[in-house]
């Protein structure tokens, strides 16, 4: 069956998290992705777990970023490199690159010249602050973290009363991947009716703010300032962890004053369903420093498995706070096949996380590992641009792209 992006064809100049993100999930809907690596490879070739050995074909989180793409390398420092890729740009549909913003323009590839290769051409760019940003911000070098900490979000983020804390994982770099994927697509959409190309502008700083939702609301609109709350909700009470009889934490998300008057029942505590301090969501938000140490002591009374027994016979909202040990055995991420296994060249069978895009007719789907450092360059250039084998050869002894894997 064909796959929702077959014959788009995008260079992909990308490295370490952002950017591959959106290209994995374009790989992952058919597009051809022609991931471009210096020599040394992609940075994130670098960073662990390796499996089998410290190689840059062995690290588990390149490969879980990188499947179904090929890798081509190539040096663009070189004229004849820089050819190669303006050659590859003629008859490709979407650059993507998240080099800092005067990067591009110095090799030679600012947007104005990708308009003249090809105007149809798509170029989506992510970077910290923006290519379209006040000039001190546009050449500041930002890793996830800066994006969590300049956006607000680790201002919210951690126990109440805490120091502000970073997400568990590298959230600032994977919305904005998210996002330029959407930009991406919008791009291609309106490309269909113009016939023309455009620039996808893509800021991490941009994409974490946009997301903050309740806490840009609040402030804008009351001036208050929103601070960390732990596990806790800002505007719905309860709805947060509680610790079991056994040590376990439950999650109970009690979203509206129905659930909430289930919720005393099941506890035993029918007389705070109507109480004067607790009865709307907005009196229980107010009065939460009061509320959640009984809800605590009632819910301590149960081992954990007790409360998922009953949450379960009532439609109650809850989860196990579960770790990543219990979530990769969990029976319905089996059903859902979202760990999939591929066979990785040197590194042999490995489980990745698949595709969360389960489209009816044209699903996102692993059906291809990652590459080996350059181990498509020769047949990029013979197969997409055409070039004779001793072209090729030539490029090779002259160390444009690499030998062959």
């Amino acid at each position: 069956m064909p796959r929702a992006l077959e014959g788009i064809r995008v260079v992909d100049l990308s490295h370490v998290l952002a950017a591959p993100t959106t290209s994995m999930y374009l790989a992952d809907l058919g597009a051809e992705v022609i991931h471009i690596e210096r020599d040394i490879g992609d940075d994130a070739r670098e960073f662990g777990p390796f499996v089998g050995g410290h190689d840059k074909n062995r690290s588990a989180y390149f490969i879980s970023l990188n499947r179904n793409k090929k890798s081509l390398v190539l040096d663009l420092k070189s004229q004849k490199g820089r050819e190669v890729l303006r050659d590859l740009i003629r008859v490709s549909d979407v650059v993507l690159e998240n080099f800092r913003p005067d990067t591009m323009e110095k090799l030679g590839f600012g947007w104005a010249a990708l308009q003249q290769i090809n105007p149809r051409v798509i170029c989506c760019s992510i970077c910290g602050f923006g290519h379209d940003s006040l000039p001190e911000y546009g050449s500041r070098p930002a890793y996830d973290m800066v994006a969590q900490a300049y956006s607000g979000l680790m201002s919210i983020t951690g126990p109440e009363g805490g120091p502000p804390c970073r997400v568990g994982s590298s959230v600032g770099d994977i919305i904005a991947g998210l996002q330029a994927t959407i930009g991406i697509l919008a791009a291609l959409r309106y490309r269909e009716r113009s016939g023309r190309g455009q620039y996808v502008d893509i800021a991490m700083v941009d994409g974490l703010f946009s997301v903050l939702e309740n806490a840009v609301a609040r402030y804008v609109n009351t001036g208050e300032v929103p601070g960390p709350l732990g596990g806790a909700h800002p505007s719905i009470t309860p709805f947060q962890g509680f610790q079991t009889k056994d040590g376990q934490w439950v999650i109970a998300a009690i979203g509206n004053d129905k659930l909430w008057a289930q919720y005393c029942e099941l506890l035993g505590r029918g007389d705070l369903t109507d109480h004067p301090k607790f009865k709307t969501n907005p009196l229980r938000c107010d009065h939460r420093a009061e509320l959640i140490p009984i809800l605590q002591e009632e819910m301590q009374k149960k081992t954990a498995q007790e409360w998922f027994d009953i949450f379960e016979r009532h439609a109650i909202p809850y989860s196990p706070i579960n770790t990543l040990k219990q979530i990769c055995e969990d029976p319905h991420i089996a059903h859902r096949k979202m760990l999939v296994e591929i066979d990785q060249p040197i590194v042999g069978a490995m489980r990745v996380c698949a595709s969360p895009l389960k489209l009816s007719e044209t699903p996102g789907e692993v059906y291809a590992p990652a590459p080996m450092l350059g181990e498509h360059s020769e047949q990029v250039l013979r197969d997409v641009l055409g070039y004779s084998r001793e072209r090729v050869a030539q490029l090779q002894n002259e160390g444009v792209i690499n030998k062959a894997v």
